[in-house]
């Protein structure tokens, strides 16, 4: 496992950087455990050179015999454990995706049995999202510009509003031989001051009856957006102005990752700049941590927009 930071216009050292935290395989003690939510917090990835839960092996080889079989893929196959659905592979026979949708939950419900274990700060405070299966090189893959995955970018999820609530991913590279390479920038405490003036914040919702009624009408009705909060809103226009800032794509400081095979990690991508610049086959499961879990809830992206907003950002 290496890392290494690209040339860039400033090589003096920043705080608002990654650090590598390699992280114990097994449950930690208490205060080491609130000690590895620190460190997310603070823009750190978890790294676990070997996968710290149960992937047999026959469930990994039906993943990689997967694009041989069945040919067409959208960007990731996706799990949603609330309704155990799998969704983007366009066609497979039943017996597949039926294989596909088991291999899928027992990921996720071993990746989520472990961090309830490894985070117990958290416990009770993570909602369970999207897991996916992510087939197709990375390198090279054609996608629309605010779907790149290789330029740098803070998450936000338009369709799934979090409130203010943490973006939490855990990956895993199950290829065989190949390294799954990631770039990172500046954390969003290094990048607020730079993009909130270029983005602008969001005007406070109004608290009023009419207001709050027609937001009511509007989510039970399903329109886009409805569901979103001045944070959301922001953290989505923030996600799409860094893909298409070219300064900022091209100038900023830059540190490389390389994930070797059966290696895992996890991040707060919410609040670490990330890109995916190589690799095929990999898993992600995607947790929501409440914001009124934080250990330290200032250095949060909603922290850090309501400190310079000066109003609440979240839906009430």
């Amino acid at each position: 496992m290496s890392s290494a930071a690209s040339p860039s216009l400033d090589s003096s050292p920043s705080p608002f950087l990654t650090r590598l935290v390699t992280a114990p395989s097994s449950a930690p003690a208490a205060a080491d455990s609130a000690h590895l939510c620190s460190e997310l917090e603070a823009g750190n990835i978890l790294y676990f050179p070997h996968t710290p839960f149960a992937f047999p092996a026959e469930e990994s080889e039906f993943l990689l015999g997967l694009e041989q079989s069945d040919a067409a893929f959208h960007k990731n196959v996706s799990y949603r454990p609330a309704e155990d659905r799998v969704g983007g592979l366009a066609k497979a026979d039943p017996a597949r995706m039926e294989m596909l949708r088991s291999v899928l939950r027992n990921y996720s419900r071993r990746a989520s049995h472990f961090l309830e274990d490894l985070l117990a700060p958290y416990r009770g405070h993570m909602r369970l999202d999207l897991a996916s299966f992510r087939p197709l090189e990375e390198r090279g893959r054609p996608a629309r510009l605010h779907a790149r995955n290789d330029l740098p970018h803070v998450d936000a999820f338009p369709t799934r509003p979090t409130n203010g609530d943490r973006i939490l991913r855990l990956f895993t590279n199950i290829h065989p031989s190949r390294n799954r390479v990631w770039a990172t920038s500046l954390n969003f405490e290094g990048l607020a001051p730079r993009f909130v003036p270029l983005v602008g914040l969001p005007r406070p919702q109004s608290s009023g009856f009419f207001a709050r009624s027609f937001r009511s009408m509007a989510a039970a009705m399903r329109l886009p957006g409805a569901r979103r909060s001045p944070y959301d809103q922001f953290m989505h226009r923030c996600h799409n102005a860094m893909k298409e800032n070219l300064e900022f794509q091209e100038n900023s400081l830059r540190q490389r990752w390389e994930f070797p095979p059966n290696s895992t990690w996890i991040v707060m991508t919410d609040f670490v700049s990330h890109a995916v610049l190589e690799g095929q086959y990999a898993l992600e499961q995607t947790f929501l941590v409440s914001h009124r879990a934080l250990l330290r809830p200032e250095k949060s992206p909603l922290g850090i927009l309501e400190r310079l907003a000066g109003w609440p950002m979240t839906r009430r």
